[in-house]
C-alpha cells in the first residue's frame, strides 16, 4: 500500500477538506398553514402540495 513520502501541511489538509461539511436542509414555510416543511415535499401539517390538497388528514379530537 502506498504511503505519503512527506507530511502534508495544515493549510493543504484544510484546503482539501474545505468542501467536507454538512449543508442545512432547505426549510420553507407552507403557504397554506404556515408550518415549516421541506421544499418540493408534501406539507405534513395540512396535506397540501402546490396549493392543492393531496391527502386528507384526520384532525385530532381534543
Amino acid at each position: 500500500m502506498a504511503l505519503p513520502k512527506r507530511r502534508h501541511s495544515r493549510s493543504r489538509t484544510r484546503k482539501r477538506r474545505a468542501h467536507d461539511f454538512l449543508t442545512a436542509p432547505n426549510v420553507l414555510e407552507c403557504s397554506n398553514c404556515g408550518e415549516p416543511k421541506l421544499a418540493h415535499r408534501l406539507c405534513s401539517g395540512c396535506g397540501t402540495y402546490k396549493g392543492r390538497t393531496v391527502i386528507q388528514l384526520e384532525e385530532e379530537l381534543s
